[in-house]
C-alpha cells in the first residue's frame, strides 16, 4: 500500500521500526497509540491531512479526543481485537473520515511497532475526498 497505489504493499516491518522524524518523512499518515488509544506519536503527514495544525496531540486519546468518528466497533473495536491477537498486522480496511471539507476515504492498516503487545501503529492512506452531505434538507417544494 502506498499513497499513489493503495493495493501496492509496503514494508511494514521497516515502517514499524521507524520513530519520530523518520515517521514524519512518510507520504501517508501514521499514528502510534497504546492499548487505551493514547497517542504516543503522530506524524506530520497525518497532522496536515487531518488539519490538526499545531494542536498538542501527544497524550490525547485518538479514538475519543482527536478522531471521535473512530470510536466505533468497525475501527476502535477492530484495533482492540488486533492488540489482543498474535497478529503482526491486520488486513487493510476502508474507512470514511467526515471532515468539514468533505468525506475522506482512506485505507487503514494496523501494525505492531515492536514486540510490545500494548502499542501499535495506525497507518492511514488517503484515497479520495467526497463532497460533504447537506446538513439539512429543505421541506419546501
Amino acid at each position: 500500500m502506498s499513497p499513489s497505489d493503495p493495493t501496492e504493499p509496503f514494508d511494514l516491518d521497516k515502517i514499524a521500526r521507524l520513530t519520530g522524524g523518520e515517521l514524519d518523512e512518510l507520504p501517508f499518515g501514521v499514528v502510534v497509540v497504546d492499548r487505551e488509544g493514547i497517542i504516543l506519536e503522530y506524524n506530520t503527514y497525518e497532522r496536515e491531512m487531518a488539519s490538526m495544525g499545531t494542536r498538542k496531540l501527544i497524550g490525547l486519546n485518538f479514538f475519543h479526543d482527536v478522531a471521535p468518528c473512530t470510536a466505533i466497533q468497525e475501527f476502535e473495536g477492530r484495533y482492540a481485537a488486533f492488540l489482543d491477537s498474535d497478529d503482526r498486522t491486520i488486513e487493510p480496511f476502508e474507512f470514511v473520515f467526515p471532515f468539514r471539507t468533505g468525506y475522506q476515504v482512506v485505507n487503514v492498516i494496523f501494525t505492531r511497532t515492536s514486540n510490545d503487545a500494548d502499542r501499535a501503529m495506525i497507518c492511514i492512506v488517503r484515497r479520495d475526498l467526497r463532497e460533504p452531505a447537506p446538513s439539512w434538507t429543505s421541506t419546501r417544494t
